[in-house]
């Protein structure tokens, strides 16, 4: 297991001023992106940067939420619920009540397939990797256990054996998984840290 403390992420501004990235884990097949999991401090209604050829799975961390308008419609982007959409869609975010922070697994639909799942306890189970692919655990309240190792808000552990998720009443996490699709491609991952 390797656990990913959220002090040690890096903030990289936007060129727009509108936020700040903290990448957390990036896996390329070749030059080319495989997966990307970061989070986002949102300071403003913006526009959202064009991802085309990725799948984008969203989900507010904090705060109040934001609605999503895209020519389609709109997605309602609450905390904790996992919206899922094209990463080429046009959308503009409106902040329900003010500054956020959401995370996001974007992937690439020819590579894998992507969920993301909101745990929250009481709960105690056994986690573990996929065969083929990741799973991962982002901390969004608490301080839950993993085969009795602590971690915070804005932490994530990268799973390489099974392990004992352990939830207490306040915690919640994250369930992430990336299913790799195409077992002749290699695919590689790097978790991004100072």
């Amino acid at each position: 297991m390797k656990i990913l403390r959220y002090d040690a992420l890096i903030d990289v501004p936007w060129k727009n001023g509108g936020g700040i990235t903290r990448n957390i884990a990036l896996a390329t097949c070749g030059v080319q992106t495989a997966w990307r999991l970061s989070r986002a401090d949102v300071a403003q209604d913006g526009a959202f940067s064009n991802f085309s050829g990725l799948v984008r799975i969203l989900t507010v961390v904090s705060d109040t939420g934001m609605v999503l308008e895209s020519p389609g419609g709109q997605l309602d982007a609450d905390p904790w619920k996992p919206v899922r959409f094209d990463g080429g869609l046009h959308v503009y975010s409106r902040l329900n009540d003010g500054p956020l922070t959401d995370l996001n697994l974007m992937f690439d639909p020819s590579l894998c397939d992507g969920s993301v799942t909101t745990l929250s306890g009481p709960l105690v189970r056994k986690v573990g990797p996929l065969e083929t692919g990741l799973t991962a655990l982002h901390v969004l309240k608490g301080h839950p256990t993993l085969s009795a190792k602590s971690l915070g808000i804005g932490d994530t552990a990268f799973l390489d054996a099974t392990a004992t998720l352990d939830l207490g009443d306040d915690d919640a996490i994250l369930e992430i998984t990336v299913r790799y699709l195409d077992q002749s491609k290699a695919i590689k991952f790097s978790i991004a840290a100072r």
